[in-house]
């Protein structure tokens, strides 16, 4: 039985239609949401969404910037005073440990952000911006660690990045995809994807430390 209608208030339209899509993305899939589907399960006319999303681009790309947001939120409250200006490799850790903790609170979330054939992610300026931010952070860290001499020698920068964004992304991808069965079926996948990422943080030390895996037991 479909769910009741979401109760509609005068000014909180956008909130509730993207409230609404989240709804109906982890009920049936992102190919069945129609934006009409949106409309009549939120309260309002046919028409209503468009007023305020041209598409379901339009809507999906919404749903992306609040994914965004609470992305950059999470990577932000990640970060750990005690670390600045001591260990920016911790820092840098802590930001790809915020990402994995807003991908298991918001799977769907990530799922949207994820898949440039569904939004307009170039064309957001709040997405861009956003993202922009977290790049530069990871850049300013990986750069002030490169002058204190924590970077081990000959690590490029622009790499870096780079695959510290692939490392966060691939073990979400798996996480979301339900691929930690085939991989690593014993223990938490979140502790794996943990350490995982602390494993690789931890080889572009100058002086790596001894991590211990996941306990299998």
């Amino acid at each position: 039985m479909p769910a009741d209608p979401k109760p509609y208030h005068h000014g909180n339209l956008i909130p509730t239609l993207i409230e609404t899509t989240i709804d109906l993305i982890e009920e049936r899939g992102v190919e069945k949401v129609t934006v009409r589907e949106v409309a009549k399960r939120s309260g309002v006319s046919p028409g209503a969404p468009f007023r305020h999303f041209k598409s379901k681009s339009a809507l999906m790309t919404a749903v992306a910037e609040q994914a965004m947001e609470r992305l950059f939120q999470s990577v932000t409250a990640a970060q750990d005073p005690a670390l600045e200006g001591v260990d920016p490799l911790g820092q840098l850790e802590r930001i790809g440990l915020g990402y994995l903790s807003w991908v298991r609170q918001h799977p769907t979330h990530f799922q949207i952000v994820s898949n440039r054939k569904l939004i307009d992610f170039q064309g957001s300026d709040l997405s861009t911006r956003l993202n922009a931010q977290i790049r530069a952070r990871m850049v300013a860290l990986l750069e002030q660690a490169r002058d204190n001499g924590q970077l081990a020698p000959g690590q490029d920068i622009e790499t870096i990045v780079v695959t510290c964004r692939a490392m966060v992304y691939g073990l979400s991808r798996m996480y979301v995809d339900g691929h930690f069965p085939d991989w690593q079926p014993v223990g938490d996948p979140f502790e794996w994807m943990e350490f995982s990422l602390s494993n690789m943080i931890n080889r572009m030390r100058t002086e790596p430390r001894v991590l211990a895996p996941p306990d299998l037991r």
